[in-house]
Order: C-alpha cells, then sequence, then structure tokens
C-alpha cells in the first residue's frame, strides 16, 4: 500500500506541475481575447499576441505529451529538436545538437527519459542559457551553460536509487528531478553525473545498458 501511495503522489504531483506550466499561457490568451471583445480598435494587435500565445502553449504541450505519455515511437534528431527547441526559447533556452551525428535516432525509452532531461535542465536556468546535447545516441551527454545555470542538488543521488528518487517528491514545482531518475530507473537506462570542479555537477551523461 505504501508503494501505491507513492506512486499516486507522483501522479498528482505530475500533474500538478502540468497544470502549472500551462496555466499561464492560457491565461495570457483568454486575456488577449477579452482585450479583442473590449477593444476593436486594438484588434490586430492583440490577436497576434494570442495567436503567439497559443502556438506557444500548442509546443508546450507537444513536448509534455512526449515526455510524460507512454513510450511510443522511435524519435529521429530532427523530431526531437522540433518537439524540444521551441517551448525552450521562449524561456531564452537555447538547444545545440550539432555535435551529436545528424543520423542520430532515439529509442521510445531513451527518447522520453532525454526530453525529460531537456525539461529538467530548462528548469536549472532561471536566466536562460544553452543545453548542449552531445554523444552518441546510446551514450549521451547533456550539459547546460548559462548565467546561474546548475543542476538541482540531490540530483546525483537520485539518479540511481529509487528510495531516493520517492523521497525527493517534495512538491509539484520540484517533481521534474525525481521524474526523470525514476523514469530512467524503470527505463533501465543510466544515469550518471559528470563532477566539475568542487561538487557541483557539470554535466549529466545517459546510458543505454
Amino acid at each position: 500500500m505504501a508503494e501505491l501511495v507513492e506512486t499516486m503522489r507522483l501522479v498528482e504531483l505530475t500533474c500538478a506541475r502540468l497544470c502549472h506550466d500551462l496555466g499561464g499561457l492560457i491565461g495570457t490568451a483568454s486575456n488577449a481575447l477579452e482585450m479583442v471583445a473590449e477593444d476593436a480598435d486594438r484588434g490586430n494587435e492583440v490577436v497576434a499576441f494570442a495567436v503567439s500565445a497559443t502556438r506557444a502553449l500548442t509546443q508546450r504541450l507537444r513536448l509534455m505529451r512526449a515526455a510524460w505519455g507512454p513510450d511510443s515511437e522511435v524519435l529521429s534528431l530532427s523530431t526531437f529538436v522540433d518537439l524540444a527547441a521551441p517551448p525552450l526559447a521562449v524561456r531564452r533556452v537555447g538547444l545545440d545538437t550539432r555535435i551529436l551525428p545528424p543520423d542520430s535516432v532515439f529509442s521510445p525509452p531513451l527518447g522520453r527519459v532525454l526530453l525529460n532531461l531537456i525539461l529538467l535542465a530548462c528548469d536549472c536556468m532561471p536566466k536562460g542559457g544553452t543545453i548542449v546535447v552531445m554523444g552518441e545516441p546510446a551514450d549521451l551527454l547533456i550539459r547546460i551553460d548559462g548565467p546561474e545555470a546548475a543542476w538541482p542538488p540531490g540530483f546525483t543521488a537520485c539518479m540511481g536509487n529509487e528510495a531516493a528518487a520517492l523521497a525527493a517528491l517534495s512538491g509539484a514545482r520540484a517533481v521534474q528531478m525525481p521524474l526523470t531518475a525514476l523514469l530512467a530507473l524503470s527505463r533501465e537506462l543510466r544515469l550518471s553525473p559528470v563532477l566539475g570542479p568542487g561538487s557541483g555537477i557539470q554535466a549529466v551523461r545517459l546510458i543505454a545498458r
């Protein structure tokens, strides 16, 4: 029973996080459309603003569906970039995949974990920056560069330990770290830290066992 309660906690926090992320964009679109109804003279400008907000909402939802839904299909590099890059750009985060082989293809489980790592990396860059993905499809390295960019404390402990990941379920805004670790563990994929100066994580390695 305790395991079921923890599993449901993960589901609840994930749903809360989804609602949080989508709520801002939905509110922007709704407010813009209300302004159109109230002020016809500003119609064209506000409609363009609403279209931009709803497009961003659609892109974010596509990324979340691919990252959080069931394993579906093989993920090509071009599809990965198409899913991840537009939502990241809204938060002033770039995605650099130039070091990856252009014909890279990711298995459904590995593709999902990679997308979750991208979501986590974006959360770790409050002032924007760049996420760099390099290596080979079965052995990837994800690095974040930007002002105040830092992987979350406790991520190393969660990477190889289910109990530590479950214990890290502390709130909706922090759910992405344990979710990513638990997803990798459940798919028998290995996450490991690449340590930089001191004890900080310089990059995260994702390996297909």
